[in-house]
């Protein structure tokens, strides 16, 4: 999952990745990305190159539950540049305790894929005590399994950042 995050986020940016490996000496990878030729000034006006329509509206809160660090990290940072809230579990039954506490949540993004409970079980359970729950999924798989039920929509990794930013948007707005 490493080197295809690394190769879906190079060829996002127009860019491209190239690896090199030898047996007993390691491996190295090189991600070229294109070059900005514009004015400094307009890359800080949009540094973290979302939009106004992609940013949270009301400090909305994100439960992310995925068992993999690096992608977790990259969600939960995405989203606190958009301005969302973030709660975290590296598990199934960690998040599911989460959903089943008082605590406010506005959307669950959780992996498909997930040790103790699967994703599709999470989310199963936590619509019996939040029956109006958002629910977008993450898979690196690409399944066909299973029926999405009204507030369910899903995503493929690797996925490009604005996809995320605006799948959330999208999903909390229409609440």
């Amino acid at each position: 999952l490493g080197l295809s995050m690394i190769y879906g986020f190079a060829r996002q940016s127009d860019g491209h990745a190239k690896i090199y490996s030898e047996i007993g000496k390691g491996t190295t990878v090189k991600i070229y990305l294109p070059r900005y030729y514009g004015d400094a000034l307009d890359c800080e006006d949009t540094a973290d190159g979302f939009s106004v329509e992609h940013r949270a509206e009301y400090g909305e809160t994100v439960l992310v539950i995925e068992d993999e660090a690096a992608v977790r990290h990259l969600v939960v940072e995405v989203l606190h540049d958009l301005g969302y809230r973030t709660v975290e579990a590296i598990d199934g039954p960690s998040g599911l305790k989460i959903l089943q506490s008082t605590k406010p949540i506005d959307l669950l993004i959780t992996d498909i894929g997930l040790p103790g409970l699967n994703g599709r079980q999470v989310a199963d359970a936590a619509r019996l005590v939040r029956p109006g729950l958002k629910i977008l999924f993450m898979t690196g798989y690409a399944i066909a399994n299973g029926v999405l039920e009204p507030g369910m929509q899903m995503i493929t990794k690797p996925f490009a950042v604005d996809a995320l930013a605006t799948r959330a948007r999208d999903m909390i707005g229409g609440k």
